[in-house]
């Protein structure tokens, strides 16, 4: 946490984790090509690397689609948070075949002595104003620039240094990096390969993409309780429907959602944001007397906010009262570690 960086400890999960990936994507470029070969022979050696760049893009593709689909699919079943745990793996895989998917498409043009035309496609200013034509390699060549940006800053390192907000924000740009993708692919190949495979492949992987964050929307605004009350006052429930070592998140007039943990006859309020990385607090779990998070385990104390010692973390907690049986959370956030928890009576 906030003690130091390191590099990179390779334990057994994280091994696992990689090596599990590692195969899948020799296994899906494999496969790829081996049906590619099988049933139109290569018949020169721009064809033969052609196959390749189809491949490795096809794959990338499906990395960026699934990288994309982790963090829905977590907050909707908690089966699929190993996924999550290492995501930033999977993330830096993804940027390494895209990059052999980009080096493929050099080789393309160097073998056949035109990476001159190269040149000329992504600088003929005139052709980025057409539909048809239009230079759909700039497009993804900016896609696999975000890649690298996101990939180079995937340490906790940058983490630490950046702030979690602002590497938040960074990373976020993965949404940018898959729509400049769709659309180099609807302007590329879609325009001259007639395959039905291709715009399926975009659609399903689109498709997939936004239904699973719409679902986990919904379901998170479904979840999200508690009403505004005179003086300010948000009203969460009875102390009982807090659920024993869990939260209850509430929605602030202003959008901040707030985490509203029980531990026993103890209640305490924090942000729903982890100081790792803005993770989900609140779907997290009270283990060893400390507030986990959900995404890599992260912890902070109930009574106050702050990570335990010799960490250094602190959030933003939030007074609470128990009025007329009902626990109540004022929606003004106090300094960042501030004690605000409190004990009740229990029934």
């Amino acid at each position: 946490m906030s003690v130091g960086f390191r590099a990179v400890q390779w334990n057994r999960d994280k091994v696992v984790y990689d090596a599990i990936l590692l195969a899948g994507v020799i296994a899906f470029i494999g496969t790829f090509l081996f049906v590619s070969f099988s049933l139109h022979p290569a018949k020169d050696s721009p064809d033969e690397i052609d196959r390749f760049i189809r491949a490795f893009g096809v794959c990338a593709f499906a990395m960026l689609t699934i990288v994309l689909s982790i963090g829905p699919l977590a907050r909707l079943s908690p089966r699929f948070l190993p996924l999550l745990y290492n995501r930033r793996h999977f993330g830096v895989f993804t940027f390494i075949v895209a990059a052999l998917h980009v080096g493929f498409m050099i080789e393309w043009y160097g073998v056949q002595g035109n990476l001159p035309n190269l040149l000329v496609e992504l600088m003929t200013w005139a052709d980025y104003a057409r539909f048809i034509g239009f230079p759909f390699k700039a497009l993804g060549i900016a896609a696999l620039l975000i890649l690298f940006v996101m990939a180079a800053t995937s340490h906790d390192f940058w983490l630490g240094f950046l702030t979690p907000p602002v590497w938040k924000a960074i990373h976020m740009a993965l949404y940018v990096a898959y729509g400049l993708v769709v659309l180099h692919v609807a302007l590329g190949i879609m325009q001259y390969d007639r395959s039905p495979l291709i715009p399926a492949m975009l659609f399903v992987g689109f498709g997939i993409v936004t239904a699973l964050h719409i679902a986990a929307g919904v379901r998170e605004r479904w979840r999200d309780g508690g009403r505004v009350i005179s003086p300010g006052w948000i009203a969460v429930g009875p102390p009982q429907s807090i659920p024993d070592k869990g939260a209850r998140i509430v929605t602030a007039p202003d959008g901040e959602r707030i985490a509203v943990f029980r531990d026993g006859n103890r209640i305490g309020a924090l942000t729903n944001l982890c100081a790792h990385q803005n993770g989900p607090l609140g779907e997290g779990r009270i283990i060893d007397g400390c507030i986990t998070c959900p995404w890599h385990g992260y912890q902070y104390r109930l009574e106050d906010g702050c990570a335990p010692a010799p960490f250094t973390e602190k959030l933003t907690t939030y007074r609470v009262r128990i009025h007329r049986g009902f626990v109540e959370v004022d929606p003004v956030p106090l300094p960042p570690g501030t004690p605000a928890a409190i004990s009740f009576a229990s029934p």
